[in-house]
């Protein structure tokens, strides 16, 4: 359905949650409670590796108020394990994770036991009470030590690779053996992940009687959980229900199945009651999936004057001790991405993803992409400083024209069909980027040093993909009140879908956005949803809207023809009136309460052919050779968008993106020392970067080009501004630092890794 009633559709309205959220009025999963509900603490290991022998539980038992202990002995003989939700790599089977560990511990963190308690003060009692006795076993700290690695984690496997492949698009070896010019560098993006201000928690509660099982605080993918849940459970999906409440941020890593997801629902039908878990801080940080942990080697093949001839390398990507429910896609989308959105026809690229003994990875706002054009983008600097081509003259000679749109990428990634990128301007979109950051204003300043600080201006540009599959679905009802609920299977993230949604629904059925309620994620709502992820909501969720609007007005055009006595092709509807040839016109509000039943109606979207944002972001940055303190004095995004529901919303999303990808760059990382014990248990060791961080971010968000994908011409914006910023941060700084040789590769950038840079050179292969 195209809007022809643009009404609220493309203005900046505020947010219709904040209202409610800003005066105390939202309802988290601390919020919620149950009558006689008990609490549970999850006992983690404390070792990364090692044979787990014994859980003594005695003392835990014995304390007033537990009710009980539960390990891996109560689940029975076979442990459920956790299936992939995309990325379904077959060979990596066998390193699905187990929802507790049995008789081996595979990372610190690992659940070993669970214990419910009267109250949560008990509970975290009873767990300093539990002695576990584990054999240690030699942890495997780094994708390196795994590939090497004589015993394999997994005893029953033969190596630590979960699974790899080749990537072959033209003739790499051919272009490489007679290219002129040839450069290969490694990268490694370092271990970080998102740290929403609301952490997990669950409550479950089983009603014996109906045999159901209902569970509070589900977010992100609540259908696929419930799927899942319920097998675990040996239920059929229908006797479970995962209800959505507020969610205080997802980024991805939220709303997963995890190893509580069954262990909470489990313990509430053993023990008859409803149980809430809440995750503290220090196990999120542990536990919550962790990402990015990414090393690439990469050679790019030119010509003398820069035309990309080909780009090859290998790309590993650490998985962790397990592969989680979307592990699969982060060395797959890392190599889908690499060629960025250059006309580059020779690629090959061998894609590893290995076990180590630290927490399993999973997807994270722009999985892949953020790697990967950071290798690509600052690859592509060092190769024109070695051509004495400037950066901007090397990404015009090689970005896609607008006629070369579409463009075909073939089969990037194995579970995928073939791709092709979406209509655009590459070249204008990096023009207007340069013109706004000032660069030949501030060509002069480049390298040089004022006042103790050398400047510098990097650049990277971008593309990516949003709105996977395979669907959405809809329900819109018209309440005899004469209000519109939209009951709709995509999740709320704190993204504000309720209100780019509201805009859609008021605009379709041409009535005041104050009338239409949204109600989102849970699957009491519909029989079948698919939820929040891959920036889909506006482009799935939203045509789902637009379509089930449609079919409520014909539905209630036949209504009126009915009541009046005449064809339903006579029927006009504007404005949320219905008029007739012969009869007085009938509002929507009145219509209401005269059907003899409630009118609804369901829609429908899916599509298998994704949009692709893209864009061009920058960087001027000023680094002080003293201390390595790089401070970011600029730094401008120019993305092309297409359609805009909301532009406020549009644009919260890109400074939020960029802001969290400044820190991964600068703040962020997840570590471990040799042992692979855990070291960064709190946000006194794992830095976030605050509002007065980087105050100089503008972000210009252009509707240059529409999609032809979707009924409504949207494109995902949630996700794709965090892809370029590691790469124009560590441009910037090797330009501002150019003449000591600087040529960042590895992440993060803080000050003590600047300052080793610092006289650094790398040698290039010229001929």
């Amino acid at each position: 359905m195209q809007l022809k009633n643009s009404r609220y559709v493309g203005q900046p309205l505020p947010r219709v949650e904040d209202f409610r959220l800003l005066t105390g009025n939202g309802t988290f999963v601390d919020d919620f409670h149950r009558p006689n509900m008990a609490c549970a603490v999850i006992v983690r290991s404390p070792v990364a590796h090692g044979r787990l022998l014994a859980i003594d539980a005695t003392a835990a038992q014995e304390l007033h108020g537990v009710l009980a202990v539960l390990s891996a002995n109560d689940l029975g003989l076979e442990i459920p394990r956790i299936p992939f939700r995309i990325a379904a790599f077959e060979e990596a089977t066998p390193f699905q994770q187990p929802v507790i560990a049995k008789d081996r511990v595979r990372y610190v963190g690992e659940p070993v036991a669970v214990i419910i308690a009267e109250s949560q003060a008990v509970a975290e009692d009873a767990a300093e009470l539990i002695q576990i006795e584990i054999d240690e076993l030699a942890p495997i700290a780094s994708s390196r030590d795994s590939v090497r690695a004589q015993a394999p984690m997994h005893e029953d496997l033969g190596s630590n690779i979960a699974f790899q492949y080749t990537i072959d698009r033209g003739d790499a070896a051919g272009v490489f053996s007679c290219a002129p010019y040839k450069r290969k560098e490694t990268f490694y993006v370092q271990r970080h992940t998102a740290v929403p201000m609301e952490m997990r928690g669950l409550v479950a509660e089983w009603n014996e009687s109906k045999g159901h099982m209902s569970v509070w605080g589900a977010a992100k993918v609540p259908f696929f959980n419930r799927h899942v849940l319920a097998g675990m459970l040996g239920l059929p999906d229908k006797s479970v229900d995962l209800i959505e409440l507020d969610v205080g941020g997802g980024f991805g890593v939220r709303g997963e199945f995890y190893p509580e997801d069954f262990l909470i629902p489990f313990a509430a039908r053993r023990l008859q009651r409803p149980i809430k878990w809440s995750e503290d801080r220090r196990e999120h940080l542990m536990a919550t999936n962790h990402s990015r942990e990414f090393e690439c080697e990469l050679e790019v093949a030119c010509d003398a004057q820069g035309k990309v001839l080909g780009l090859r390398g290998q790309v590993v990507a650490d998985l962790g001790a397990y592969v989680g429910t979307t592990g699969g896609i982060l060395a797959s989308r890392a190599a889908q991405f690499m060629p960025g959105p250059y006309d580059i026809s020779a690629l090959s690229l061998d894609v590893l993803s290995v076990a180590t003994n630290k927490t399993p990875s999973g997807s994270y706002r722009g999985p892949g992409r953020f790697e990967s054009s950071f290798a690509r983008e600052r690859l592509f600097d060092i190769a024109a400083r070695d051509l004495g081509i400037d950066p901007i003259s090397f990404r015009l000679r090689n970005l896609l024209r607008p006629d070369q749109l579409p463009y075909s990428t073939g089969n990037l990634v194995p579970y995928e069909q073939d791709a092709s990128y979406d209509l655009g301007d590459h070249p204008t979109v990096l023009r207007r980027c340069a013109s706004e950051i000032g660069w030949e204003q501030k060509t002069a300043l480049r390298g040089r040093e004022v006042d103790g600080r050398y400047h510098g201006i990097g650049f990277g540009s971008f593309i990516d993909s949003s709105g996977a599959g395979p669907k959405e679905n809809c329900r819109i009802r018209l309440e005899p009140n004469g209000r519109i609920s939209v009951f709709i299977g995509s999740s709320a993230l704190g993204q504000g879908i309720e209100t780019g949604f509201s805009q859609i629904c008021a605009d379709a059925l041409e009535v005041p956005i104050e009338s239409v309620s949204i109600h989102h994620g849970s699957t009491t709502l519909l029989d079948e949803g698919f939820g929040s992820f891959h920036s889909r909501s506006i482009i799935m969720g939203g045509n789902a809207i637009a379509d089930a609007a449609e079919k409520l007005i014909s539905l209630l055009k036949a209504e009126v023809a009915s009541m009046f006595e005449c064809n339903a092709d006579n029927i006009q509807y504007r404005n949320g009136i219905f008029v007739t040839p012969a009869k007085d016109p009938l509002a929507l509000a009145d219509l209401a309460r005269v059907l003899p039943k409630i009118a609804e109606a369901d829609g429908t979207f899916g599509t298998k052919r994704k949009p692709y944002g893209y864009g061009t972001h920058a960087a001027h940055v000023a680094v002080d050779i003293r201390t390595g303190h790089v401070e970011v004095v600029e730094y401008v995004a120019v993305e092309d968008v297409g359609k805009m529901i909301n532009p406020l919303l549009v644009h919260g999303q890109k400074i939020g993106a960029i802001v969290q990808g400044l820190g991964g760059v600068f703040l962020e990382q997840l570590s471990y020392d040799d042992n692979a014990q855990f070291l960064t248990g709190s946000l006194a060791d794992y830095l976030l970067p605050t509002s007065t961080d980087y105050p100089n971010i503008r972000a210009i968000s252009l509707d240059l080009t529409r999609t032809d994908r979707n009924p409504m011409g949207v494109k995902g914006v949630g996700e794709d501004a965090i892809a370029p910023v590691a790469a124009v941060i560590g441009n910037a700084i090797a330009d501002a630092l150019s003449s000591f040789g600087v040529q960042p590769t590895r992440l993060p950038l803080t000050p003590c890794a600047v300052w080793r840079l610092m006289g650094q050179s790398e040698e290039s292969e010229a001929h």
